[in-house]
Parts: C-alpha cells; sequence; structure tokens
C-alpha cells in the first residue's frame, strides 16, 4: 500500500511542480528555479499535504498548488543552505548545487524566486478562487512555518551553534523549526483545507511534530553511517563543521533509539483515523529506516 499510494502521488506532484513554474524566456533564473526543484528528491512534504487533505475527507487534486507550494519552500531552503556563506555544499540530489551550476548571485535569485513564488501559486489557482478564506489560511500557515518562527528561526540557530558544543534542549529547539516546522505545515495545511474537525488537526500535528524530530535526527545518523552516492549529498559535513547533532551528543545507538521513540509516537498519534492512516504510519516507519 505505501509504495502504491506514493508513487500514485509522486505521479501528481512531478507534473504539477514542472507546470507550476513560470516559463523560462531565456532567464537563467528561472533555468535555475527549475534545475533545483525538479532535480527529484523525497517529496515528503507535498505527499505529507496531500495525505493529511486525503483523511481529512478532501480530494487531493484540488489542493496540489498548496503542495507544489511547500515543495518550493523547501527548495529555496536548500539553495540557500549549500550557498558558500551557509553550509558550502558542492553537492546536491546527485549533482552540483545551484550555485556550483549557476553561480552564487543567479542560486540566490532562484531561491528567493522559489519563496515569493510559492505564495502566488497559493492564491492564483481553482481552490483559492472557490474558498478564498482556506486558502488565506493555509497562506498563514504556509508563512507561519517557512518564517523566523519556523525554519529561518531553526537555521538561525543551527549557524549560531557552528563550531560550539550546545544542549540537547537547544538541539531539540532548533530542529523543531528547521527540519520540523515544514513537515508540520504540510499535514496542518493538508487538514486545515479540507476543513478537518479539531481532533483530526490535533492528531496530525503531533504525528508531524514527531515525525520532524525523527526524520532530523536519522539525518544525523546518515551523515555518520551513509554514504554520499546514495544520499545524493556530501557527508560527514556535521562533524567537518563541527556541529552539534544527536549523534555528537548521545552518541550512534542512543540517537538511533530515539529517533525510533519518535517514530512510535507518530504512529501512535494517528489512532482516531483507524486503519485508514496506514499509510501514514507505514511512511514514519519506512523514513526511520532510510538509506537516504
Amino acid at each position: 500500500m505505501l509504495n502504491e499510494r506514493m508513487q500514485r502521488y509522486l505521479e501528481l506532484i512531478e507534473p504539477a511542480l514542472e507546470q507550476s513554474l513560470p516559463r523560462e524566456d531565456g532567464s537563467e533564473v528561472c533555468a535555475a528555479m527549475r534545475y533545483s526543484l525538479c532535480a527529484g528528491g523525497k517529496r515528503i512534504r507535498p505527499v505529507l499535504l496531500l495525505e493529511s487533505h486525503r483523511l481529512c475527507g478532501g480530494d487531493v487534486k484540488c489542493v496540489l498548488p498548496f503542495a507544489c507550494a511547500l515543495e518550493m519552500i523547501h527548495t529555496y531552503s536548500l539553495i540557500h543552505d549549500d550557498l558558500p556563506c551557509m553550509d558550502d555544499d558542492d553537492l546536491r540530489r546527485g549533482r552540483p548545487s545551484c550555485h556550483k551550476q549557476f553561480g552564487e548571485a543567479t542560486a540566490l535569485l532562484a531561491g528567493d524566486a522559489l519563496l515569493t513564488h510559492a505564495f502566488l501559486l497559493c492564491m492564483q489557482n481553482d481552490f483559492a478562487e472557490q474558498r478564498p478564506d482556506l486558502a488565506l489560511r493555509a497562506v498563514g500557515l504556509l508563512a507561519a512555518n517557512a518564517g523566523i518562527f519556523g525554519m529561518i528561526g531553526g537555521q538561525e540557530i543551527d549557524l549560531a551553534g557552528e563550531g560550539k558544543r550546545i544542549s540537547l534542549e537547544t538541539l531539540q529547539t532548533m530542529d523543531e523549526k528547521k527540519t520540523g516546522a515544514l513537515i508540520k505545515a504540510a499535514c496542518k495545511i493538508g487538514a486545515a483545507l479540507a476543513e478537518s474537525r479539531n481532533a483530526q488537526y490535533v492528531s496530525l500535528q503531533r504525528y508531524a511534530e514527531h515525525l520532524g524530530q525523527a526524520f532530523q535526527i536519522v539525518d544525523d545518523i546518515l551523515d555518520v553511517e551513509g554514504d554520499a552516492e546514495t544520499l545524493g549529498k556530501p557527508v560527514g559535513s556535521d562533524a567537518e563543521s563541527s556541529k552539534s547533532t544527536y549523534v555528537s551528543l548521545l552518541g550512534l545507538e542512543r540517537a538511533k533509539q530515539l529517533a525510533a521513540a519518535h517514530t512510535e509516537k507518530a504512529v501512535n498519534a494517528l489512532t482516531i483515523f483507524g486503519e485508514d492512516a496506514a499509510f501514514l504510519r507505514d511512511l514514519a516507519e519506512q523514513l526511520c529506516k532510510r538509506t537516504y
């Protein structure tokens, strides 16, 4: 069920991403946007948005623009993360990072363009025309989780902690924002656009919170145990930049145990949905065991 539904979602998401981009017409910035957005990836965030919407009784095809917008914001963050002034990574999704392919200035603009185009996409679609109230709520959730109170706030903590040993509490706060915020946004937006019941909304929010923590812990583990070819990005960069991670603070085995504990809590948060939440449960368990 997991692989079949995932494939169906990817068959919706990939062409929608292609179609949602502005035409290039000779623009190097547009070419860089397409280069990074359409380079593949797990598409976890748009899948979570669509599945949360389905669980709450919505039609997934109607909210594809919001799923694409979320992936645009995620991709912009990766472009900026890779820049020399940030993590300075040359490889992303198995090929040269955006700034290595197009130059730093164009990569910076491509990230900015994806961010702003995402909000345009949220408001210029059929769903938004019919339900502008729900579209505005989605935009608010997206902005809150992408900005200083979410992803950007987490990135600030990350930069401030480079070369320092930070506390486990600070690390958890950082990851709740930097990684977890967009994962949480995916589930909350999907539910909000379906006008979910409060109990459904809270259940999906809790699922996303624990999923986001587990996801980041596994990322930290893979930076130690993974290989660059499988991951499509450099490994060992956390240790190289002296970043505090779950592995450096807890050790490899305790980090694995913590990832498994958060995964179990994510799965248990979905009780209200019964067997209909099997896909999200299986997804959480698969992400905990992933190798990329």
